[in-house]
C-alpha cells in the first residue's frame, strides 16, 4: 500500500497498524478508529464518518493485500460499534464490502468477514432488515462453507439475524420470497439445512404470513424432503406439518389450485430404489387428501390430474400401506364430489353455446362416432406423459365444472395399461360406474370408445375386477341415457361381426312366433340400444376365447342375470344364437346356458316362468329358447322337461335315433340323468307317482334309458323308473287327489296347445340337419379325430 497516500482523518499509526500481519496490532488500530468515530458522532460530523468508512472499504477491505483486507474488516466493525444506533444511516457502506469478502479464497479472511458482519448486525439490529436479502444471500453461501470455523461463525450470525427477524414487525416478505424460491433448490446439504431452518422460523412468526406464498416454495420443500440427511428430513416434515395445520385452520385463504399440480407431481415421485421418495409420496398424498376434503368441489376441474397420481397407489402392497390408505381416502373423497348436478351443467352450457354460436359443428367436436375416433386415437400412445396434470376450467366460467373428457381419458389409459394393478383396475371401474350413475348424459358420449376395453376386461384374472366390470356394462345396457343414441351409431362397429343382430318383429306379428327383437319382451323397456350390442359382443368374445367361456362363462352370465333381467339375457342370447354361423360354438353356448338355467339360484324366477306356460309371454319365451336350444338336442329335451312338455320331449327323444350318437352326446345324456336326480327336478320325480296322467314323462325317461349304455347313469335312471308305482294302486288310495291331478294335467295341456309343437319339431330337424352337414364337412379335415368333429 502506498505509504505516502493521504488516509486522513486516519493517522499514519492507525494505517500502519491496520496493515500489520498481527491481529493484536490490528485490534489496537480498531480501538483507535472507534475512538475517532465517536468524536465525529459527538460533533455530528457525518461527512468525516462517511469518509472514514469509505477509506476502510476501498483502501483496506477491498485491497489486494490480505492483511489490509483483515484490517479493513475489523475497522468497519469498529465504526459500527462507535456509531451505535446511528449505524443504520451507514449500513449500505458498512455491509457491502464485508459481504464481498465472503467470497475470498482465504478461509481466515472469510471468518473475519463473518465476525465483522456479526458485530455490525448486532449493533444495528432491526435497521439491517432493509438489507436482509443481501445478508441472507451471503449467509446462504457461508452455510455451505467447507471450513468448520467459517461455518461456525456463520451459524452465530444466522441465529442473531433470526432473532432480529422474529422480534421485528417490518420484515419485507414480498421482497424475500423470490430469493427464497431461488435458494430452496440448492442440492448442498448445509444450504438446505439453512433454508429449511429459515422457513421454519418465518412460519412460526405470527405477523409473517408465509402461507400466502407457499405455492412458490412448496415444490422446493418436497425436494428437500428427499434429502439424505435424516435431520433435514425431520425438520422438513415438521415445517410441512405446521403448514398443513395452518391450512386446516384457514382453508378459505389457501390457494389450493396453485399447489395441487405440485402435489400431483410428487405423488408420482415414488422410486423403490430410494426410501426417501416413499416419504415424499406419502406426504404429498396426505396433503392431497386434506386438499380434497378442505377445498371440496373447487378441485373438481383438476380431477384428471389427481386420478393420474392416486390410482396407481391403490395397488401398492403392505410396504406402502400408509400411502395406499391415503390414496384410497383421496379417491373416495374425490368420487363423492361428483354429483348429478355435474350432468345438468352441460345442458346449461350447451344452451349458452348454442345461443352464442349456432354453427357449433364447425368448431366443436361432434358427439358420437367422431368422439369415439378421437379417443381411440389417443389410446395409441403409451404412458401418461402426454396427459396434462390438470385441465382447469377457463377463468370466465363462474361455476366449478367437471372436466369429464380428461377424466375418462385417464381411466381409459389405466384400463389399457397391462401393468395396472388389480385394485387400480377395480377403482377405475368403480369410477366409470359412478360416472354412469351420476353423469349419464356426459359419460355416454364416451361409451363407444370405452366399450371394447370393458369387454376385454371380462378376461381379467380377478373375479372382483370382472364383477365390477359387469356392473359397469349392466349400467350401460340399462341406463335410460343410452336410449338417446341411435341404434345405427351404437351398432356401427358390428358390421364385421359373424354374429348378426336379428331383425325386429313386424308390428302385426304375435309374440307366440318368437319375435327376434328383444324389445318385444315385456321386461325390456328398461334396456337401451347398448343392451343388444353388449349381448352380441359378449357372445363374440366367448366365441373367440373358448377358455373364457369354459372358465368364466357361467360366472359372467349368472352375474348378469342378477344385474339385469334374466329373461332379457336369455331371450337376447337365444335370438343371437339362432343366427350364429359357427354351429359348434352355438351348441357349446346353448349347453352352457342350459346348465345355468337348470342349476343357478339366480334363475329361480325364470325357471318358474317356464315351468307353467300359462301366459302368452311365457309361451313366447319358451319358443324363443327352444329354437336356439335346438343346436343341442339334449339341452332341448331338458328344456321340455323344465316346461313339463313331456310329450314333446318324448317326440324329440324318438328322433335321437336319427342323430349321430357320439361319446360327447352320451356324456350330455349322462349329465341330464344326474340333473333329474337334483332338487331342480323334484316336481318331475313327484309326477312319476301320477302314472296315468304323465305317460309321456315315463316314456321319455325310458327313452333316455334306452339311449344310455350300461353305465352308472343307466343304473341310476333304471332304479328310479323301477320305483314308479302301479297306476291302479295309486288311484284307489285317494280318488279326489287323482281327479285334481287329472284336472291340472288337462289345464297344462290346454296351455301347451298355444304352442305349435309340430313347427318346433320341424325347426329341430332343420337345425340338426345343418349340424350334420357341418360335421360331415369337418370330418374331411379331422378324420384322425372322429370324436372331436362333433360337439
Amino acid at each position: 500500500m502506498n505509504a505516502e497516500k493521504d488516509f486522513s482523518p486516519l493517522t499514519p499509526n492507525i494505517v500502519r497498524a491496520l496493515n500489520d500481519k498481527l491481529y493484536e496490532k490490528r485490534k489496537v488500530a480498531a480501538l483507535e478508529i472507534e475512538k475517532l468515530v465517536r468524536e465525529f458522532v459527538a460533533q455530528n460530523n457525518s461527512t468525516q464518518i462517511r469518509h472514514v468508512i469509505q477509506i476502510l472499504a476501498s483502501e483496506f477491505a477491498l485491497s489486494q493485500h490480505p492483511h489490509s483486507r483483515k484490517g479493513g474488516l475489523i475497522g468497519l466493525a469498529a465504526c459500527s460499534i462507535a456509531l451505535g444506533k446511528d449505524s443504520g444511516l451507514y449500513l449500505k457502506e458498512l455491509i457491502e464490502p464485508v459481504l464481498t469478502c465472503f467470497n475470498d479464497s482465504d478461509s481466515r479472511l472469510r471468518y473475519y468477514a463473518c465476525e465483522a458482519l456479526y458485530n455490525i448486525v448486532k449493533v444495528a439490529r432491526g435497521a439491517v432488515l432493509p438489507h436482509f436479502n443481501l445478508l441472507f444471500d451471503g449467509l446462504s453461501k457461508l452455510a455451505a462453507d467447507p471450513d468448520p470455523n467459517v461455518k461456525s461463525g456463520s451459524e452465530l450470525l444466522d441465529r442473531l439475524l433470526k432473532d432480529i427477524v422474529t422480534e421485528s414487525n417490518t420484515f419485507d416478505l414480498v421482497a424475500f420470497v423470490p430469493l427464497l424460491r431461488e435458494r430452496i433448490y440448492s442440492n448442498n446439504q448445509y444450504a438446505r439445512q439453512f433454508i429449511i431452518s429459515w422457513i421454519h422460523v418465518l412460519e412460526c412468526v405470527p405477523d409473517i404470513h408465509l402461507l400466502d406464498y407457499l405455492p412458490e416454495i412448496l415444490d422446493g420443500l418436497f425436494q428437500i424432503l428427499g434429502d439424505n440427511s435424516k435431520e433435514i428430513r425431520r425438520t422438513c416434515e415438521v415445517v410441512l406439518g405446521e403448514f398443513l395445520k395452518e391450512i386446516k385452520k384457514t382453508p378459505s385463504s389457501v390457494k389450493f389450485a396453485e399447489m395441487a399440480n405440485i402435489l400431483v407431481i410428487h405423488c408420482q415421485a415414488a422410486d423403490d430404489s430410494k426410501a426417501t421418495n416413499d416419504l415424499i409420496q406419502l406426504t404429498a398424498m396426505t396433503w392431497m387428501r386434506e386438499f380434497i376434503q378442505l377445498a371440496g368441489r373447487v378441485v373438481l376441474p383438476y380431477s384428471s390430474g389427481i386420478l393420474t397420481a392416486v390410482l396407481p397407489c391403490l395397488s401398492y402392497d403392505d410396504r406402502k400401506k400408509n400411502t395406499k390408505e391415503a390414496a384410497s381416502a383421496c379417491n373416495h373423497s374425490l368420487m363423492k364430489l361428483v354429483t348429478p348436478e355435474d350432468d345438468d351443467e352441460e345442458e346449461e352450457e350447451e344452451k349458452t353455446k348454442s345461443n352464442e354460436s349456432p354453427s357449433r359443428e364447425d368448431g366443436e367436436p361432434k358427439v358420437g362416432s367422431e368422439s369415439s375416433d378421437m379417443l381411440n386415437a389417443s389410446q395409441d400412445s403409451v404412458g401418461f406423459s402426454n396427459i396434462s396434470f390438470f385441465n382447469p376450467a377457463s377463468a370466465d366460467r363462474p361455476q366449478v365444472t367437471l372436466d369429464l373428457d380428461s377424466i375418462v381419458q385417464v381411466l381409459d389409459r389405466h384400463l389399457h395399461d397391462s401393468s395396472t394393478g388389480m385394485m387400480t383396475r377395480i377403482a377405475v371401474l368403480k369410477w366409470l360406474y359412478h360416472l354412469y350413475i351420476k353423469t349419464p348424459r356426459k359419460i355416454f358420449r364416451h361409451t363407444d370408445s370405452l366399450f371394447p376395453m370393458l369387454l376385454k376386461t371380462l378376461s381379467d384374472e380377478s373375479d372382483e375386477v370382472i364383477l365390477k366390470d359387469l356392473e359397469v356394462l349392466a349400467e350401460i345396457a340399462s341406463s335410460p341415457a343410452g336410449q338417446t343414441d341411435q341404434a345405427s351409431s351404437c351398432d356401427s362397429t358390428d358390421n364385421k361381426l359373424e354374429l348378426k343382430v336379428p331383425e325386429g318383429a313386424k308390428p302385426g306379428q304375435q309374440s307366440i312366433t318368437c319375435s327376434r327383437a328383444v324389445d318385444s319382451s315385456p321386461s325390456t323397456p328398461s334396456m337401451n340400444s347398448y343392451f343388444y350390442k353388449f349381448m352380441i359382443n359378449l357372445l363374440k368374445r366367448f366365441s373367440l376365447e373358448r377358455k373364457l367361456l369354459e372358465n368364466r362363462g357361467a360366472f359372467i352370465i349368472r352375474q348378469l342375470c342378477l344385474l339385469l333381467h334374466a329373461e332379457n339375457i336369455f331371450h337376447s342370447m337365444a335370438d343371437i344364437l339362432l343366427k350364429e354361423e359357427d354351429l359348434k360354438f352355438a351348441s357349446t353356448m346353448v349347453q352352457t346356458l342350459n346348465t345355468i338355467l337348470l342349476t343357478s339360484a339366480e334363475l329361480f324366477q325364470l325357471r318358474n316362468q317356464l315351468k307353467d306356460l300359462h301366459t302368452q309371454e311365457s309361451c313366447a319365451l319358451f319358443c324363443c329358447l327352444y329354437r336356439s336350444w335346438c343346436h343341442n338336442p339334449v339341452a332341448t329335451v331338458s328344456l321340455c322337461f323344465l316346461a313339463q312338455n313331456y310329450k314333446h320331449a318324448y317326440d324329440l327323444i324318438q328322433k335321437f335315433g336319427n342323430l349321430e350318437v357320439t361319446v360327447d352326446f352320451l356324456m350330455e345324456v349322462d349329465k341330464l340323468v344326474q340333473l333329474i336326480e337334483s332338487p331342480i327336478f323334484t316336481y318331475l320325480r313327484l309326477q312319476l307317482l301320477d302314472v296315468e296322467n304323465n305317460p309321456y314323462l315315463i316314456k321319455a325317461l325310458y327313452g333316455l334309458l334306452m339311449l344310455l349304455p350300461q353305465s352308472q347313469a343307466f343304473q341310476l335312471l333304471s332304479h328310479r323308473l323301477s320305483c314308479v308305482p302301479n297306476p291302479e294302486l295309486m288311484r284307489t288310495v285317494d280318488e279326489s287327489k287323482y281327479m285334481d291331478s287329472k284336472q291340472q294335467v288337462a289345464a297344462r295341456r290346454a296351455s301347451h296347445d298355444q304352442v305349435d309343437y309340430g313347427e318346433l319339431l320341424q325347426h329341430f330337424d332343420r337345425v340338426q340337419s345343418k349340424h350334420l352337414e357341418v360335421r360331415h364337412q369337418r370330418s374331411g379335415r379331422a378324420s384322425d379325430h372322429p370324436d372331436r368333429k362333433l360337439v
